[in-house]
């Protein structure tokens, strides 16, 4: 907690707090917390969930991504209450990994998982996150692949314009353990913090009969199985806002992967004005009012490319927090452009949340690129893009 000045609004009033203080042998300057008797301070308090952190900007409550730089990006982490939507690759490779990275993250800090998936079980999804790289040997393992990977080209100073001089930094090694981890992508969590993990699967062939019938402008079965097994989560394990927990707070952190997929019943991916056009900007109408009143975040995966109608891309992004897509330079002649030889691909921040308002912000930073190294996913600010625009 900061540091608390009591000012007096004259000369008298300051007389009186310097020589209070100068009683009592102490400053004016006091810390907000227990007292030395051991009786508590009658203040508010921020809630205290490991893994979490209060917003420097309103104090809203904050988890990590699983990747400190994209933590920064979006303004410290993120919140609690909102949905992040991942625009996936062309050839779904690295949307995976950032989905299992918020994944991992929450079993490093003891949050509550519910994983939901069409394509592959929960249970094999959970065995396949990545390592986390813990304080004793983060460092070592961060040098040795920057090492690994420095080129010559990287010594050299380049010339670029006053005004991206001023950018913040990218944060791209290991700063602090105690939010936020780095993850090798080369080796697989250990199997014990699996076990010691609270986690709820939900696979939906498993879940539905493949006779139902869908009506028409109404929800698929599967967006309905999987919004009524969520809501039964938050209320039965006491992550409901309005129902404060028995227990010692947690968090929930939700992942749904491939949304909007044919695997989910939905054909927005097949016509560009199908049956079911209006099926998954409902699911997330619910979704979001569901994340609203409880102790939860939620990471949703979906093919974009593959959306025929781009009406529906717009109000699925509307509907959505925060939206960021993949750009992968597999297949495009960016491949063997020698600009982008030390980078996988491009992300971009299409939309950042401004919490309590009706509408969201748009990010400044547009040159962002990624890389995934022999063992880390970073994102970088690659200032060489300037000279191709």
């Amino acid at each position: 907690m900061a540091a608390v000045a009591t000012c007096g609004s004259g000369a008298g009033s300051t007389g009186s707090a310097v020589a209070t203080a100068s009683k009592s042998n102490v400053t004016s300057f006091q810390r907000r917390g227990p007292r030395a008797s051991g009786t508590d301070d009658s203040g508010p308090r921020l809630v205290s969930i490991a893994g979490t952190r209060p917003s420097v900007r309103n104090g809203q409550l904050l988890v990590s991504t699983g990747l400190p730089a994209l933590d920064q990006l979006l303004g410290g982490g993120l919140a609690i209450g909102t949905v992040l939507l991942i625009e996936e690759d062309k050839y779904n490779i690295y949307s995976p990994l950032l989905f299992k990275c918020f994944l991992a993250e929450g079993i490093v800090n003891g949050h509550t998982l519910l994983v939901a998936s069409a394509k592959e079980d929960p249970a094999n999804i959970l065995q396949e996150l990545p390592a986390p790289l813990l304080d004793d040997n983060n460092k070592k393992e961060f040098d040795e692949d920057v090492y690994n990977h420095k080129t010559p080209e990287s010594n050299i100073k380049m010339k670029i314009a006053w005004r991206y001089q001023l950018l913040p930094k990218m944060e791209i090694g290991p700063v602090s353990s105690r939010f936020g981890h780095y993850y090798d992508a080369s080796k697989r969590i250990p199997q014990e913090l699996i076990e010691a993990s609270n986690w709820h699967g939900f696979f939906l062939p498993e879940k539905i009969s493949s006779t139902l019938k869908v009506e028409p402008w109404s929800l698929t079965p599967g967006y309905i199985k999987l919004l009524q097994f969520i809501q039964n989560i938050i209320y039965e394990e006491g992550f409901d806002g309005s129902n404060p927990q028995k227990k010692q707070r947690n968090v929930l952190r939700i992942g749904i992967q491939n949304l909007g997929s044919p695997l989910w019943g939905d054909d927005i991916c097949c016509a560009e004005n199908g049956s079911n056009s209006h099926s998954l900007t409902k699911f997330l109408y619910v979704l979001r009012g569901l994340l609203r009143t409880s102790l939860s975040a939620c990471i949703i995966t979906m093919p974009t490319h593959l959306i025929q109608n781009k009406a529906i891309i717009a109000r699925v992004t509307n509907l959505s927090d925060i939206v960021i897509g993949l750009e992968s330079f597999i297949g495009s002649e960016r491949e063997t452009n020698p600009l982008y030889k030390d980078y996988h691909g491009l992300i971009h921040i299409r939309q950042i949340p401004r919490l309590n308002n009706l509408i969201c912000d748009e990010s400044d930073v547009k040159d962002l690129a990624f890389k995934l190294k022999r063992k880390l996913f970073t994102i970088e600010q690659p200032f060489q893009f300037l000279n191709e625009k």
